[in-house]
């Protein structure tokens, strides 16, 4: 018997970071499956429709079959296990434990930049006047711990990609795309990891979904 087709409910603007860690999951796994933007600006993320497919009423929410989940990286980390071909996690344990506390830091700290450097700067170049003391703290913070995790001179975080560092370039092209200051090998980092063709597909959504 064939497997249900998934669908992945995301924000109608394509601007949720989140939606788009559990799109790039979806794609580098090959795992079919369909795109339910959801208008959260109206409102349509609370309605009782929405209500009975995501426990949280926020984007994203994975559908497949009867089975309904939601929260980037819980969808993330479910994935991961029933499909383990294509992995987005590091296989060894350690480094397995260390994408995921990155995906939890970014998802939790940071406050202040997220807030004045949405992710409008990053999906369509919106321009935002200069980052206040906070929000260069956190700015400053960022740049700190990306250079210790990149300290190794590799293209990314691990041996091999895995979506913390999809998550980490979003976090920093807050800052690249805008235009802010950041050392040249962090730029060259969050650049060379928009470059990946699932990324990509992500940017592409809003065309796609309008045509």
């Amino acid at each position: 018997m064939s497997q249900p087709i998934a669908e992945l409910y995301t924000d109608a603007e394509f601007f949720s970071p989140y939606a788009m860690s559990a799109f790039i999951t979806l794609t580098e796994k090959g795992i079919p499956f369909t795109v339910k933007p959801v208008d959260l600006a109206q409102g349509k993320n609370q309605e009782a429709a929405y209500a009975a497919l995501s426990l949280t009423r926020r984007v994203p929410t994975l559908v497949i079959g009867e089975f309904q989940l939601s929260e980037s990286s819980a969808i993330d980390e479910y994935l991961d296990e029933i499909h383990p071909a294509h992995p987005v996690y590091p296989r060894d344990v350690k480094q397995r434990a260390k994408a995921r506390e990155v995906q939890a830091w970014l998802r939790s700290d940071l406050q202040a930049l997220r807030a004045e450097r949405p992710t409008e700067a990053v999906f369509i170049n919106s321009k935002f006047p200069p980052l206040s003391a906070a929000a260069q703290a956190a700015a400053n913070k960022l740049i700190a711990v990306v250079e210790k995790l990149l300290s190794h001179g590799q293209d990314n975080l691990f041996r091999e990609w895995c979506i913390a560092d999809t998550d980490l370039a979003l976090m920093l092209n807050r800052l690249v795309i805008h235009g802010d200051a950041v050392p040249e090998s962090i730029r060259h980092y969050a650049h060379k990891q928009w470059q990946r063709p699932s990324v990509q597909a992500w940017l592409a959504l809003p065309e796609k979904i309008s045509g």
